[in-house]
């Protein structure tokens, strides 16, 4: 340890009298990290090998530095190094789930700086990518129902040159009639709101189309509000996170990239001492084929979520219910390997929630997640 310290000492007093000649030549008063990397091509050839002189040894003596301490210092990985304890079982506990709404997503350059989307260019390649392969993967897995015996099978599915509208997708309906779809996608890092539905949904009227199809990551919860803009109905298909690497996917179309999962349709029921509660009914999904809208039934309901007073910013789960299927009471009881308080259950699996305070801020809101995985919000003013 001594020789490196000397070592050091050394190349610093060399340092700073290759400094103090650098200095003098040029006529400045140069601290040590003042010192510019380049050379200036005005200065005299001495400056000019000084300033070489003093890097070279700037250089060596921090990578003397770096490799006196990669050889004496303790490190560390900074990752997470889990261990398995199998006595124990974990099952929930307290979480919130964040959303993006009401916020949109901003492109960040490469020097942090914001980037106005109005300033963009009209083509990215990488954003050219992203459709094309989100087109792919559409054609061939088509538009899954909530319900799986109904789906959007597209016989074509061309690209359109509109605004928002990226694509023109033909599928037949129940009637044997072919349908004419505007196919309109998301961003694939942030939220689709209620006004780029709105003006899709238009430009979609414009042209003619039968129905749009939207298909994002995330929805806003307004736009869950926003259900057809004249004669076009508006359908809510939710993307997979896998498509995130479409690239590595298989394109089979056996997966449910791309389902139409229905808003809530919940009852607000006056309880004692003022408060409310909420009674879900099931999940209104639009069926293309008919035009319908039908109600799945509280069975096609996983689990559901209530924020009792909800902000507009973020959700938070303030009251949690799992319905189920197949019995789920047995199912966690043999996880468990124990017996469960019945009465403590039955508060859980219901689909009537427990009495609540009327929200300060006049709304709540209600997220519902279905066996597939997929979930949707709405906001209701109370």
């Amino acid at each position: 340890m001594s020789g490196f310290v000397d070592q050091n000492n050394r190349l610093q007093d060399e340092l700073e009298s290759i400094r103090e000649q650098l200095n003098n030549e040029l006529g400045k008063s140069w601290q040590e990290w003042e010192i510019p990397r380049l050379e200036d091509n005005h200065w005299s050839e001495k400056a000019k090998k000084l300033h070489g002189s003093w890097w070279k040894k700037r250089i060596a003596r921090q990578r003397e530095i770096d490799a006196s301490i990669a050889a004496k210092a303790d490190f560390e990985y900074l990752y997470d190094k889990p261990y398995e304890d199998n006595k124990k079982v974990r099952v929930a506990g307290p979480f919130t789930v964040e959303s993006l709404s009401p916020h949109r997503a901003l492109t960040v350059g490469i020097d942090d700086e914001l980037i106005d989307p109005t300033d963009q260019k009209e083509e990215f390649d990488d954003e050219q990518d992203f459709v094309q392969i989100i087109l792919e993967n559409l054609k061939t897995a088509g538009v899954q129902q909530a319900n799986k015996q109904d789906k959007i099978d597209f016989i074509s599915l061309s690209p359109w040159p509109g605004d928002l509208v990226c694509a023109e997708g033909k599928y037949i309906d129940e009637t044997e009639t072919e349908k004419r779809a505007a196919i309109f996608i998301g961003p694939e890092f942030g939220t689709v709101s209620r006004p780029d539905l709105v003006q899709s949904a238009r430009e979609a009227a414009d042209a003619g189309f039968d129905v749009l199809i939207a298909c994002a990551f995330n929805y806003d919860a307004h736009s869950t509000e926003f259900e057809k803009l004249g004669r076009v109905p508006v359908l809510k298909a939710r993307m997979n996170a896998d498509l995130h690497m479409a690239d590595d996917l298989k394109n089979t179309g056996k997966g449910n990239l791309f389902v139409i999962f229905g808003e809530p349709d919940i009852d607000v029921l006056e309880a004692e001492d003022d408060k409310i509660q909420v009674k879900i009914n099931g999940v209104d999904v639009f069926h293309p084929n008919t035009g319908e809208v039908r109600s799945d039934g509280a069975e096609g309901i996983a689990c559901w979520f209530i924020d009792t007073d909800y902000n507009e910013e973020s959700f938070f789960v303030r009251q949690a219910y799992f319905l189920g299927a197949n019995d789920p009471y047995k199912s966690l009881k043999t996880t468990l390997k124990a017996e469960i308080n019945q009465e403590a259950w039955d508060t859980l699996n219901s689909d009537i929630s427990r009495p609540f305070d009327k929200p300060k801020n006049g709304r709540i809101a209600v997220k519902v997640i279905n066996h597939l995985g997929d979930e949707v919000m709405k906001v209701y003013r109370v």
